[in-house]
């Protein structure tokens, strides 16, 4: 991989800001489940389901700040519209129905190894997970830039060529 390309991926604010969103949202699972279930349970940030939807929140992060830099009107935002319509549909209807369709299933004996019964979302699962993504996306784009650019003004990468 070449260093243009490089510092191309580093300089894509709309792609870390859509990460980060994800991320913070991933991270919200783990305070939820130490302030609501008082314990701690780490699996949380690597398994699908719960409150916040990480998937939520990482597309409309995403699809925002591909809007904010692109602008609203474009095609390249409308595909990523959509796309972000489909996944939250997703979310709270094909994932969430497999996973009540899992625990059914494991109702009827435990002869087999159980399957994974929290795949999908509730409706506020994912609307909040909708909601967290545009929120840290979009300040952390207009405020902090890219992760490049962040690492230029904390001095600790020198602008290239």
């Amino acid at each position: 991989m070449s260093n243009s390309v490089l510092i191309g991926v580093f300089d894509n604010g709309v792609l870390w800001w859509g990460l980060a969103a994800c991320g913070v949202a991933q991270l919200s699972k783990l305070v939820i489940e130490l302030v609501v279930h008082r314990r701690w349970n780490p699996r949380v940030l690597v398994e699908t389901g719960g409150m916040p939807s990480s998937h939520s929140a990482l597309l409309t992060g995403t699809t925002a700040a591909l809007g904010w830099v692109q602008g609203f009107e474009g095609p390249l935002f409308a595909l990523a519209a959509v796309l972000c319509f489909v996944v939250l549909y997703d979310a709270s209807g094909v994932r969430r129905a497999a996973g009540l369709t899992a625990a059914r299933v494991n109702e009827m004996g435990p002869d087999a190894k159980p399957l994974k019964e929290n795949l999908g979302h509730t409706r506020l699962e994912v609307l909040i997970g909708a909601l967290i993504g545009p929120l840290v996306a979009l300040p952390g784009l207009v405020l902090a830039g890219s992760p490049l650019h962040l690492a230029q003004g904390l001095g600790w990468f020198t602008a290239v060529g």
